[in-house]
């Protein structure tokens, strides 16, 4: 089959690789039939993430149509559509029981292993997202191995196209999380922070959710104006504006949002400091938005956190949140929860996430469209790859 394949640092290319086969009794076999490229892709695009191998296949938002069953599978059937949820839970587990399914103990075989115990092991395992999470081969591909299939992907009804659905495997659970988090509804003020995918489908489900203003942050004039459009959010570009805080602090007589969303993680740009410390690997993540989000939140608020972020962070602000009486909720997305009820506003029309599309490519051309999201040229907000053999 072809893959994208990892080959290093800004280094990936489509690769004839060897098809994946069923392994255990409650595994599928997945024709991929749209992918997509995630901004936590390009984390490991750029060289940000440790546990990248030459030759892992990237990509974790995907669906299809299910070619092979195992023995154990009982939920799926050969011939079924369904989308596969980016994290990879048992079902069973203490986590999965509470319904925590990214931090499924029973599904990274390298949980506790890689990092020392007086440091958090990584959750479930991922699809395409390095050995820290148990190295499991990627959508970006013609075929996928789908492990515990009786509790990953969603079936899909007929009529529905493959772009209306396919974030349901990633950006829009944790867009939908991130906005839960926030407790946002009928009323609220939320600040964005980060107009990438991510931050797109906060603010639709912020929007859904009752939201009145919606302040999106970002440098990129065209995601900018996008959120404006589709959303109807306050675009505030932190290139014009050196304070976005100081903004919405302004906007809503000196208290601030009732909560504010990081959709953008570790890789924010910082301050000088911070960029000698990241590049020295005396910290791993950039504190900026993190400290906009504290500055930006009404006292009693809500930081709700889906960006990505690992290790130590400079200049965190602890004191000034515990004083606001800040609540900080975070982590990877649930999918599997949310996932049922999010495909039921879909075909409700009350959530439209293909919206988001700009670039659609066949498979083959999978290095270009990381070029160009990366380098956000030709106004690009999202990619969606399309494998031909099917």
């Amino acid at each position: 089959m072809k893959a994208l394949v990892y080959n290093g640092a800004h280094n990936v290319r489509v690769e004839n690789m060897p098809d994946p086969r069923l392994q255990e009794p409650d595994d599928i076999l997945l024709r991929v039939t749209a992918t997509a490229i995630c901004g936590w892709d390009l984390h490991l695009y750029r060289g940000k993430v440790p546990g990248m191998k030459e030759g892992d296949i990237l990509g974790h938002e995907f669906m299809g149509i299910v070619e092979e069953v195992g023995p154990g599978v009982s939920s799926l059937s050969v011939g079924d559509r369904v989308v596969v949820p980016f994290t990879i839970a048992c079902g069973e587990c203490f986590f999965c029981e509470k319904e925590l399914y990214a931090a499924c103990e029973s599904t990274n075989p390298g949980r506790g292993a890689i990092l020392n115990k007086k440091s958090a092991t990584p959750g479930a395992g991922l699809f395409g997202y390095t050995h820290l999470y148990g190295g499991y081969p990627g959508g970006q591909a013609e075929f996928v191995r789908v492990p515990k299939a009786n509790v990953g992907p969603l079936r899909l009804p007929e009529g529905l196209p493959d772009e209306e659905v396919l974030f349901l495997s990633d950006i829009l659970p944790t867009g939908y999380q991130a906005a839960l988090n926030a407790e946002i509804g009928p009323g609220s003020t939320v600040a964005i922070f980060g107009a990438g995918p991510v931050g797109l489908m906060s603010a639709a489900c912020a929007r859904m959710l009752g939201a009145e203003r919606i302040y999106m942050v970002d440098h990129h004039e065209y995601r900018l104006q996008f959120a404006a459009s589709q959303y109807g959010c306050i675009p505030v570009n932190f290139d014009r504006i050196d304070d976005p805080a100081d903004l919405i602090l302004q906007q809503t007589g000196g208290h601030g949002a009732d909560a504010s969303i990081d959709a953008i993680g570790f890789e924010a740009k910082g301050s000088t400091v911070e960029t000698v410390l990241t590049t020295l690997k005396l910290e791993a993540s950039s504190g900026a938005a993190l400290r906009q989000c504290i500055a930006a939140t009404r006292r009693g608020g809500v930081v709700s956190v889906p960006g990505v972020y690992a290790g130590f962070i400079h200049g965190f602000l602890f004191g000034d949140a515990f004083d606001k009486g800040l609540s900080f909720r975070m982590g990877q997305t649930h999918a599997q929860r949310y996932m049922p009820e999010l495909l039921q506003l879909i075909q409700e029309g009350r959530l439209e996430p293909a919206a988001i599309i700009t670039h659609r490519l066949p498979l083959e051309e999978a290095v270009h469209g990381y070029q160009v999201f990366d380098k956000k040229r030709e106004d690009c907000r999202k990619v969606v790859l399309t494998p031909t053999r099917h």
